[in-house]
């Protein structure tokens, strides 16, 4: 048995509910295609100062799925960094298209995006910006931070796919096995991240990995997505952030 379960939510911020506006972050998590059994994960986040930022996040996801689904995972190897940077082109080119139709510039569309591939054995980050993804390593029980957040120039600013000349892309690989990971936008940070010892908070992944880990369902588990969004937008947590807050959690079976 080589197969993923994983659960999936993002939920508007308070504070862009209180101003009437849509939720900006984006995300897709699905397996690979050609009969591969590598998962792949999209979180994108638009920024709050870009017009069109939540369009921009869903045309990154969209397109770097669509790039995804044309590579040949059936062996069980992972895309190159050059791979990786054509896929960010392509995204940059999308959006480029975009802003052209609409009279606008490809900054209006500005997102971060944090990209995850792992076949269970190896797993690669490809990240533009804040936000960050985790994986746990079954060997020694730890959840070790594979990118971390960006800040940009100025504070709370970071980076984005669209910025000039090139984005600030980080690719991470990691050749260990792992049981399970987590990708996640900057409304999860206060939440998941220990920033002062600069590592994954590992008493929050380990509660929220486990029901994910319990549950007999292969692929997309529904019934705890639903659970996920409706923990993701209880009071407990809005009262920590007033972002928007996406979360993929994934477990690996073998």
């Amino acid at each position: 048995m080589n197969s993923w379960t994983w659960a999936a939510a993002s939920c508007r911020g308070t504070s862009h509910v209180a101003r009437n506006i849509r939720r900006q972050d984006a995300f897709s998590c699905s397996y690979g295609a050609n009969g591969g059994k590598a998962l792949v994960a999209v979180v994108s986040d638009g920024a709050g100062s870009a017009q069109m930022g939540g369009e921009g996040a869903s045309l990154i996801c969209r397109t770097l799925v669509t790039q995804a689904r044309q590579f040949d995972f059936s062996k069980s190897e992972l895309p190159t960094d050059d791979d990786l940077w054509n896929w960010i082109y392509a995204a940059r080119e999308r959006i480029a298209q975009a802003a052209e139709l609409r009279c606008l510039k490809p900054r209006d569309f500005a997102a971060t995006v944090i990209l995850m591939i792992s076949t269970g054995d190896n797993t690669l980050v490809a990240h533009v910006g804040d936000g960050s993804a985790v994986a746990h390593c079954g060997e020694t029980n730890e959840w070790t931070a594979l990118s971390w957040p960006s800040q940009g120039q100025y504070a709370s600013s970071t980076f984005f796919l669209t910025d000039d000349p090139e984005p600030k892309l980080v690719i991470s690989r990691l050749n260990t096995p792992v049981t399970a990971l987590a990708v996640f936008s900057d409304g999860v940070e206060r939440l998941a991240l220990d920033m002062a010892a600069q590592k994954p908070f590992k008493p929050f992944f380990d509660g929220m990995i486990r029901p994910v880990i319990s549950t007999a369902a292969e692929g997309f588990d529904q019934k705890l997505s639903q659970q996920l969004s409706n923990y993701l937008n209880s009071d407990a947590v809005n009262a920590r952030t007033d972002d928007d807050k996406t979360l993929i959690l994934a477990v690996h079976r073998q």
